[in-house]
């Protein structure tokens, strides 16, 4: 198995996170609760007062692209894996303290581990992306040929009112565009935004509804076009939920470093299975397993 150094689990509340990621999920929280009936004004002046609080990015995602090599190797021999990731903000890692904690790097350097092999890292993600600006990223990332594509959108598609068919359907074009040449793709579906704490109820309780229905027409669309779809609301919510001083970074509304690394890690063994490599869950510390799926 592997042993990822980078991603220091530490608690009991990460370990769930790879033994739910194994799985494919597992509902580690329950659906959002629909709204019927929402005051549009309340909502409206709710809706404001999180825009102030959360405010506009004036920093830039930390820059990871490059070669990440095996730990303790100064050099390897044989094809480099290429990886790709695409996406918004949350794919960008804004709110990211370093380079080395973004969900592009911390992916990078474990699928170096893993497989023994060089890997190279470009990241396209944009800031502020929705499905349907997934075209020119892939547009970028195809001259590049990369093995393994992983994709995070979702965020700005509910917080601009997109349909969930309609952006689902963007994000299955998409991923059917890099299957036929030949591109193993993974995708983080839709975060449960109902956990960002800026919001008050009821917008709370209509951001969380909106973006799992966003998730699960994710998840169909993307298992229709032949991708691999990871969903990060029920791995993540909980820990989100639970602890937001912690996964939230100052804005309160992007991860910080300790939720990107939460990402990554649900994410890695779908991107294992994608390049091939063992889909056990990586080892733990102290001595503690996991449960893996084939």
């Amino acid at each position: 198995m592997l042993n990822l150094p980078s991603l220091a689990l530490h608690d009991e509340r990460l370990r769930r996170v790879a033994s739910a990621a194994a799985k494919g999920g597992g509902g580690l929280l329950g659906v959002g609760t629909a709204l019927a009936g929402t005051a549009v004004g309340l909502a409206a002046f709710q809706a404001y007062q999180a825009r102030r609080t959360i405010g506009t990015p004036t920093i830039a995602p930390p820059y990871a692209d490059g070669r990440y090599l095996p730990e303790g190797k100064s050099a390897v021999r044989g094809v480099s894996l290429r990886l790709a990731v695409l996406g918004d903000s949350g794919a960008a890692s804004l709110g990211a303290e370093g380079a080395g904690e973004t969900i592009g790097a911390t992916l990078a350097a474990d699928l170096a581990d893993a497989s023994g092999r060089a890997v190279i890292l470009t990241n396209a993600a944009v800031v502020g992306a929705q499905s349907s600006d997934l075209a020119e990223q892939i547009e970028r990332i195809l001259t590049l040929r990369p093995h393994v594509a992983v994709i995070v959108i979702g965020g700005n598609d509910v917080t601009h009112l997109v349909r969930p068919s309609t952006a689902a359907r963007i994000l299955g074009d998409s991923v059917r565009q890099l299957r036929e040449a030949g591109i193993e793709v993974v995708v983080g579906t839709c975060p449960d935004l109902g956990s960002v704490r800026p919001l008050g109820a009821p917008l709370r309780q209509a951001a969380s509804k909106l973006s799992r229905d966003l998730a699960a027409a994710q998840r169909a669309e993307v298992t229709a076009a032949g991708g691999r779809p990871v969903p990060l609301a029920d791995i993540l919510g909980e820990l989100f939920y639970s602890e937001p001083e912690v996964y939230f970074s100052a804005d309160q509304f992007h991860p910080s470093s300790a939720g990107y690394r939460a990402v990554a890690f649900a994410l890695l063994p779908e991107v294992l299975r994608a390049a091939g490599i063992s889909s056990d869950v990586p080892a733990l510390p102290s001595g503690s397993s996991s449960d893996s799926a084939a």
